[in-house]
């Protein structure tokens, strides 16, 4: 699968500097695969340039990338072995204009943000006897 390297999607809240930022989370990325020898990472975030975001491998087939992020929604795919991929991971996705699928990331602007908006997808329990 192929991705235009010039999305417009990217999010307007997106710093455009190197800077460090206060508002910015740190993120990490994860995949595994024991037959990968190169995992790149692209999306929204990085203008859909997998070998800006390159994934660590700490053995075993287990890739990883730490990096930090606006807050916002943000859509991004693996590269692995130049093969366009889905996180398996990830809540939710989208389908995109090649055929395929891009994962959703959502960056909440704390952990107590990010803790509310899981908290909203969680079914009360006795809610069904009010």
């Amino acid at each position: 699968m192929k991705h235009n390297r010039n999305h417009d999607n990217a999010p307007t809240n997106a710093p455009t500097s190197r800077s460090p930022d206060p508002q910015r989370v740190r993120v990490r990325f994860e995949f595994t695969d024991p037959a990968a020898t190169t995992v790149g990472l692209a999306g929204t975030f990085n203008r859909w340039q997998p070998d800006s975001k390159t994934l660590n491998s700490s053995g075993a087939g287990h890739w990883w990338k730490e990096t930090t992020l606006a807050p916002g929604s943000y859509e991004y795919c693996f590269v692995v072995d130049g093969k366009w991929t889905p996180d398996p991971q990830a809540r939710e996705s989208v389908p995109n204009p090649f055929g395929g699928k891009n994962s959703i990331l959502k960056v909440a602007s704390s952990p107590e943000a990010a803790h509310r908006a899981d908290a909203v997808n969680i079914p009360l329990e006795n809610a069904s006897n009010q």
